[in-house]
């Protein structure tokens, strides 16, 4: 098993660290490739990452020209006209990661990727599954849902949705040969993207998700959206069993609230209940699994240390 825990003081020396070893990271692998496939996350956790990745680059420790990039999610139903002012909206992923990273770079990843969850209306979506109940199930045992697609599906609007929207995403990732390294991050109960908690782990490479109604109204409190009917009901977003398909995961927690999720995922048995404690799997299957924690993130795991590292699990106390 190849599963690391490296301990920091705060996030940023969280963010130090995980950026060291993406740099190494993709150093290591363009020595031996053309290309290096980045897979992003959004969210407060890797935004510290992001400007010591920009650095590096701009100083020249690696040719961010030969770069290609997938993030895990966007969402569906943002305030905009069309597409293109969806994708440009404030609270967009794609504007997040222009913000946060790209904008940042002297030289351009040679691709971007962001989920194309912006070119759907979300009205029509909804107008399609109403229409069409037998065309697709939820799935999940909890608030947060995947809505599955039924592969015979008479909606040509919701067959379209699965080939053109999630298909295409998981197939090119595929073409291009996989993702080297994904960074990712971690919801308060464990969810990565929005492979929100109770999602299946099987079948679910790329998902359509109905947000928990407690999401969506959190979003409206905490100012990101004006009111509910502007706040986003749906997201695209990467399933587990394609984020862990990258030869490296890098998982970045900081904060108490993380430190319940990241505890389950190491001491307890696997459980879509905590989608990241697919990494356990992962790992086992000898994928590449590195936890980048700050001391209140670590918390539970600097005191269960003898139980972590009886299942395999190394840990680096840099604190």
């Amino acid at each position: 098993m190849s599963f690391k825990v490296i301990v920091t003081r705060d996030f940023e020396h969280m963010s130090e660290v995980a950026a060291g070893l993406v740099v190494k990271n993709i150093r290591q692998v363009l020595k031996q490739q053309d290309l290096f496939t980045l897979g992003l996350a959004t969210g407060n956790s890797p935004t510290g990452l992001y400007k010591h990745l920009a650095k590096a680059a701009n100083e020249g420790s690696f040719d961010s020209g030969r770069i290609r990039s997938f993030n895990l999610d966007e969402y569906v139903g943002l305030p905009g006209e069309n597409a293109q002012q969806r994708a440009l909206h404030p609270e967009s992923y794609s504007f997040f990661m222009i913000q946060e990273l790209f904008s940042l770079l002297n030289k351009k990843f040679k691709e971007t990727n962001v989920p194309w969850g912006t070119l759907i209306d979300q009205k029509k979506l909804i107008r399609e599954l109403k229409a069409n109940p037998a065309d697709w199930r939820e799935a999940g045992a909890d608030k947060g849902k995947a809505i599955v697609i039924d592969r015979q599906a008479k909606s040509e609007y919701l067959n379209w949705v699965r080939k053109s929207i999630l298909d295409a995403y998981a197939n090119k990732i595929v073409k291009c040969g996989g993702i080297d390294l994904h960074i990712i991050g971690v919801g308060g109960r464990g969810h990565v993207a929005f492979h929100e908690s109770g999602i299946p782990f099987k079948g679910n490479r790329m998902l359509l998700v109905k947000l928990d109604d407690s999401t969506v109204e959190n979003a409206v409190k905490d100012g990101h959206f004006a009111g509910r009917k502007d706040s986003p009901s749906y997201a695209i977003s990467m399933g587990a069993e394609l984020v862990y398909k990258a030869r490296t995961v890098i998982l970045l927690a900081n904060g108490p609230r993380k430190t319940e999720p990241i505890a389950e995922s190491i001491l307890n048995d696997p459980t879509p209940l905590v989608p990241i404690s697919y990494g356990k799997l992962y790992a086992s299957e000898g994928g590449q699994m590195i936890y980048v924690l700050d001391k209140a993130a670590a918390q539970k795991i600097l005191q269960n240390t003898k139980a972590v590292k009886k299942l395999g699990i190394e840990i680096e106390n840099l604190n």
